[in-house]
């Protein structure tokens, strides 16, 4: 969708799909900052539209989307103009700056257990089975692969999961919850 450098092409709304907006060093270390969804907002886009830059993260579809693009001009003129538009847009921004305000937290002050079980958790919402490679999980927990892959062997050992290459069985998602929560 976008990449550190790109002029901003207009406000984007989503009515389905999902986007991973994430930052990665020059060592090549990613680090995943957010998702948009329907209804959600992209800070990055807000900020480049707001303050006239360009992107710094990159955007990437992480499914099928559909949605528009509001060109800027339309954008001001309807923050200006249009109350229910320029609340929606501010809430939005306040939302997602709450759950960015969750995530630094999550870095700094949570244990890596908590953090990796709620990607977990996350990456499973509607069922058990994950998708992803060791290095997508350190993208999602702000962490490196070595230090990933040795917390799946320690809690594929405990019985929560089992792994298979660039897949992640969920087997006792309450012990998982529990974990996520710091109650273990």
């Amino acid at each position: 969708m976008f990449r550190p450098g790109e002029e901003c092409p207009g406000f984007l709304t989503l009515s389905s799909g999902t986007i991973r907006v994430s930052l990665t060093s020059e060592a090549g270390r990613e680090v995943v900052l957010y998702r948009v969804g329907p209804g959600g907002l992209c800070l990055q886009t807000f900020s480049c539209l707001i303050n006239g830059r360009n992107y710094t993260a990159e955007g990437v579809a992480e499914t099928d989307i559909e949605g528009e693009v509001l060109p800027p001009a339309d954008f001001f003129r309807l923050l200006g103009c249009d109350e229910a538009f320029r609340i929606s847009v501010l809430t939005s921004v306040a939302r997602r700056f709450e759950a960015f305000e969750q995530r630094v937290e999550d870095v700094a002050l949570t244990g890596f257990d908590a953090r990796l079980a709620r990607a977990l958790l996350g990456l499973a919402a509607t069922g058990t089975t994950i998708r992803a490679t060791h290095e997508a999980l350190a993208a999602e927990t702000a962490s490196g692969r070595a230090v990933v892959s040795r917390k799946l062997a320690d809690f594929e050992r405990s019985g929560l999961l089992v792994r298979t290459r660039g897949r992640i069985e969920l087997i006792d998602r309450s012990r998982l919850e529990q974990i996520a929560a710091g109650a273990v």
